[in-house]
């Protein structure tokens, strides 16, 4: 079987809620991306067999298809094909999945993967306005339990034992990482400002100036005595990120540098009321088909949809809690929640190369209890 090499990751600047990149519509935030891609490598659109684009929420501005409209937007040839895909907030990392699997197998040559989220335009939790997606037989087996994320992360934090102060030091640690990758340059290789919003140079939803009694005057979200606040969940936001994937020979012969070739990916299922906790089994599951050993990873990206996903994560696994998101999270930058896979792929593999590190691990959990895993390793 072929590999699959990743040549560039970029991403936008994560908006906030309301904020800077609310007037950019999806699409449109989603061609800066495929163009920016293009522009980093000098690559001829015409050599892109196909888009593989996450996005969660469709409806409204996000509706029809995303992956498509985009590269249309950008004004790539028609010939060019574009899907959009939904799993959850794992979306756009199965997008890279996919992507990979299509190179590997001979079906694409070069494919980009990525994906998008406007929360502000098109709001989490949009498309239950009408209906009930679970249906009678689910409710039985699961005993009407709701499957609220939230609702999961404390069942989470009481499962692992995670307090209010732990949870609330994690958070503030994410913003502290990634204010000081800001300000190190760490960020810039993969930033790509958008130019109907240039104003906006970094990520938006950073709060330098945020403490711990701050974060322990916050009230509970979802249960009264809970310990999951605002500030140790993840931030609604806006934002797009894209990867260009293909093979290490096809790469030689368009002059392109791989950063990391695809090793291992899998995906994992686990319980659904507790919605969350899948990266657990789904890291042991890629660790034992790879034969990777957890300790020879220098780098983990664990979403942090709430603090207490990498936090029982990494008292489950035993990880280095120093190589965990080590230019913060969806904590601090926000999660938009089709971007998301693409974002952390992206804040990896810099990071990887920046620093010489040679294997490096992503996982995020999904609605329904699912989670993506995959670990990269530098190229050669």
């Amino acid at each position: 079987m072929r590999e699959a090499v990743i040549v560039e990751a970029v991403r936008t600047p994560i908006g906030r809620r309301k904020g800077l990149l609310a007037h950019v519509h999806p699409v449109d935030l989603s061609a800066h991306v495929l163009n920016s891609l293009l522009e980093r490598t000098g690559l001829d659109p015409e050599t892109v067999d196909d888009v593989v684009w996450g996005c969660v929420t469709q409806l409204g501005d996000q509706s029809g298809n995303v992956g498509r409209f985009a590269l249309l937007a950008a004004g790539w040839p028609e010939s060019i094909p574009g899907v959009t895909i939904n799993r959850a907030c794992g979306s756009s990392h199965q997008a890279i999945e996919f992507a990979a699997m299509g190179v590997m197998s001979g079906r694409y040559d070069l494919a980009i993967a990525g994906g998008v989220e406007t929360m502000t335009r098109v709001p989490l939790g949009a498309t239950r306005a009408v209906g009930e997606p679970y249906g009678p037989a689910m409710n039985a087996r699961y005993h009407h339990a709701g499957f609220e994320q939230g609702v999961g992360a404390e069942m989470m934090a009481d499962r692992w034992h995670l307090s209010r102060e732990h949870l609330d030091e994690f958070s503030l640690a994410s913003h502290t990482k990634a204010a000081a990758a800001t300000d190190s340059g760490a960020f810039e290789k993969q930033l790509v400002p958008v130019p109907a919003a240039p104003e906006l140079r970094t990520d938006e939803g950073i709060r330098r100036n945020s403490s711990l009694e701050a974060l322990a005057g916050l009230n509970p979200a979802f249960r009264e005595d809970g310990v999951v606040t605002a500030g140790n969940a993840s931030q609604i936001s806006d934002g797009a990120a894209g990867v260009i994937i293909t093979t290490p020979e096809r790469a030689a012969e368009l002059g392109l540098t791989p950063i990391v070739r695809i090793h291992s990916g899998v995906v994992a299922g686990d319980d659904p009321t507790l919605v969350l906790s899948a990266p657990i089994p789904a890291t042991a599951k890629l660790l034992a088909r790879s034969g990777v050993r957890l300790d020879e990873i220098g780098a983990y990206e664990v979403n942090e949809a709430f603090a207490a996903v990498p936090l029982a994560w990494l008292a489950e696994t035993g990880a280095d809690p120093d190589k965990l998101n080590p230019l913060g999270g969806a904590i601090a930058v926000g999660h938009p929640l089709g971007a998301s896979g693409a974002i952390l792929m992206t804040r990896l593999v810099h990071h990887m190369r920046d620093n010489g590190i040679r294997y490096g691990l992503q996982t995020i959990c999904e609605a329904g209890g699912t989670a993506n895993a995959t670990l990269v390793e530098l190229a050669s």
